[in-house]
């Protein structure tokens, strides 16, 4: 019987992850799923553009695993039960067309589901709020968007990555409209004295009002509404203070974080269920500064890679190997022209060092286009399909890294 390996989520983590296991792993012994909610590979990070109104086309996940074996699931995860190594699934319409509940067992699960808006249970947010952390949520907001006229108010909540690249896509995309930001602190606060001047002017030249120290504790209709009692205009509020994971893995018995992330060891494998390996933001893995990774893009990088290594090496008898896992700074878009790239040292504050303007654009497109290409191609540049599995790999541990 052939080990199966199933994958949760097609994201820059699972989508790569998977790839690259069916280049490494000999299909006469292993069976690859993936189950994704959608059909297609949605870059997440171009997500503001699409909701700003470009016109962005993502690759299909059959032309992304095309040759590769690796099987496709169309559907929702509903539930994962670790002790009878089973996940439940709602089909939406996979490549044979399921519909309804079933059941997929695995042999080795890779956990890549993601993270979502974190709402921080403020009143109005669910109700009167959008957002750009999925494909669908980012559909809707370019929907409403289209229907705003001149003069229509935009107010951003977060002062994070993806509210800054939010708030400026918008207001470079849209000269039209009244974009602002509210920022809990300094908006860029964590950035070098230089990077964030750099960033002050982006904002002054693209006509963004920022309003510091201006916690949301309410959405409404036409406005928020601060923490002071201040009332903040709106027609359309994009909500993107921070991230949160879906409760299904702490539901599932798998030993998590307050946060609800999955806790792995140094080869993404989880403490409790040693079947069981997560990356991407549902994973709180810990960096070689010994601090946890950030949810980020190149994290998901970093943590696939290391997932990847340490389910090839345990199922075929090997050592592990340990990859990288040093996360070396922020890449910030303001607007398609404009960009920051921050460094920071090993203790993720911000050095002094940075890269801003037309280079950090630039920059930051080729990283863009780089993750999408990679993980299109999963297999360029691996060895072909020779590694035979040991035997019975997932009960013994064999290979386990020191």
């Amino acid at each position: 019987m052939k080990h199966r390996i199933v994958v949760l989520g097609a994201g820059y983590a699972g989508a790569w992850a998977a790839g690259n296991l069916a280049r490494r792993l000999s299909p006469a012994d292993t069976e690859i799923t993936v189950v994704n909610a959608v059909p297609d590979f949605v870059e997440r990070m171009r997500l503001p553009q699409l909701a700003a109104g470009h016109d962005l086309s993502f690759r299909t996940l059959t032309g992304v695993f095309a040759g590769t074996g690796v099987r496709l699931r169309v559907a929702r995860v509903t539930g994962v039960d670790p002790q009878r190594k089973t996940v439940t699934l709602t089909d939406e319409g996979g490549l044979h067309g399921e519909h309804g509940e079933h059941e997929l067992a695995y042999d080795t699960l890779l956990y890549t589901l993601g993270s979502s808006v974190a709402q921080h249970g403020v009143p109005g947010v669910a109700e009167h709020a959008f957002d750009v952390t999925g494909l669908s949520s980012a559909l809707r907001l370019r929907e409403r968007l289209t229907r705003l006229g001149a003069g229509g108010t935009v107010l951003v909540v977060g002062e994070g990555l993806t509210g800054i690249e939010a708030a400026t896509e918008f207001a470079e995309s849209r000269p039209d409209l009244c974009v602002s930001l509210a920022a809990r602190g300094e908006v860029g606060g964590w950035l070098s004295p230089r990077a964030r001047r750099h960033l002050r002017r982006a904002f002054d030249r693209l006509g963004i009002t920022v309003h510091d120290n201006s916690g949301i504790d309410a959405v409404e209709p036409g406005r928020a509404i601060t923490a002071d009692g201040r009332s903040l205009a709106a027609d359309v509020t994009v909500w993107s203070a921070g991230f949160a994971v879906h409760p299904l893995a702490a539901a599932s018995g798998l030993e998590v974080t307050g946060s609800g992330r999955i806790v792995v060891d140094r080869t993404m494998r989880s403490l409790t269920h040693p079947d069981v390996y997560a990356a991407g933001d549902c994973a709180h893995a810990i960096g070689e500064n010994g601090r946890p990774l950030p949810m980020s893009c190149a994290t998901a990088g970093f943590t696939a890679q290391q997932a990847t290594a340490a389910i090839t090496a345990r199922l075929t008898g090997r050592k592990v190997p340990l990859t990288g896992l040093k996360y070396y700074g922020n890449h910030i878009s303001l607007g398609r022209r404009d960009a920051i790239f921050q460094m920071v040292d090993a203790d993720v504050r911000s050095a002094s060092w940075y890269l801003g303007g037309a280079s950090a654009a630039r920059l930051k497109s080729a990283i863009l286009t780089g993750a999408g290409w990679n993980v299109a191609h999963p297999t360029f540049g691996l060895p072909a399909r020779t590694r035979r599995l040991a035997a019975a790999p997932h009960a013994s541990g064999v290979g386990a890294a020191a």
